[in-house]
């Protein structure tokens, strides 16, 4: 699906806000991007530190008394834990985290996808900047010009110039630690190698927000792998192989679940 731009801010108007926030997804309009990228080095390095099972505490004290991400601050480790709670959430008991975390050890080559996957579930200001990064051709250059412009169209007179541009070097930052965009200047669009734990991740993402049958295969997470639907769908199968999702098919109908995510997730569903 290269060059389908996906439309989240449709999406999350059709979920109701209680749901989406327990499952771990962040909404309102305040986002991360404003000052720092997905942190895909930082993130890492936390995960080697702390327990994939660990607890909210835990992850408090490896940055903040332990410093294993190696500021120099105090300040600095608050507010580096502070970005990184916004954008992965950094708590186990809920699902989104507790995917995320367990797809992470076990899936190194996934991990830029899942960085990224996870970050447009939490920060409003990098899913803007989805649509005019997933509609470039790929090969052609991204313009610093498309993501101020459309970062203007949703924050309104909520930032200045400065800001905008801040958002937008950021963004397209991420983008190029997921692998979207390459290039120190001039950005240009590449597309993704999306592997079965990547796509496993986006399906349950739409899962989470209500999302069954063949409509999981159309969410906006899916469209950030850049494959088609019957490219998904293999590598759904392929995902179902590793045991990380549920997954049926009878013709057009497709049936996907995620039995082991959470107790309360048990029906797969079909359209």
């Amino acid at each position: 699906m290269v060059g389908i731009a996906p439309d989240f801010d449709r999406l999350f108007a059709t979920v109701p806000e209680q749901l989406a926030e327990n499952s771990g997804f962040r909404l309102g309009d305040k986002g991360t991007h404003s000052t720092r990228t997905i942190m895909v080095e930082e993130l890492t390095t936390l995960f080697a530190s702390v327990p994939a099972t660990a607890n909210s505490d835990t992850y408090n004290r490896a940055v903040l008394e332990d410093n294993c991400l190696g500021k120099r601050t105090a300040a600095t480790r608050r507010q580096t834990l502070q970005r990184l709670r916004e954008l992965y959430a950094l708590d186990i008991d809920l699902p989104l985290f507790r995917t995320l975390r367990k797809l992470w050890v076990d899936h190194d080559s996934s991990r830029p996808l899942l960085a990224l996957l996870t970050a447009l579930a939490r920060d409003p200001l990098l899913r803007v900047t989805a649509q005019p990064v997933l509609s470039t051709p790929v090969g052609s250059e991204l313009s610093r010009q498309q993501l101020l412009e459309s970062l203007s169209r949703a924050a309104g007179q909520r930032f200045n110039e400065s800001v905008l541009d801040k958002i937008a070097r950021n963004a397209a930052s991420s983008w190029a630690q997921s692998g979207h965009l390459s290039g120190r200047v001039r950005k240009i669009r590449r597309q993704v190698d999306p592997t079965p734990a990547a796509c496993a991740f986006a399906l349950l993402l739409g899962y989470l927000l209500g999302k069954r049958g063949r409509l999981l295969f159309e969410s906006p997470w899916v469209a950030v792998l850049d494959s088609s639907v019957e490219r998904i769908i293999d590598l759904a199968f392929e995902a179902k192989r590793l045991g990380l999702l549920d997954l049926k098919q009878s013709g057009s109908i497709v049936e996907v679940s995620f039995p082991h995510v959470t107790g309360t997730l048990r029906n797969g569903g079909g359209a």
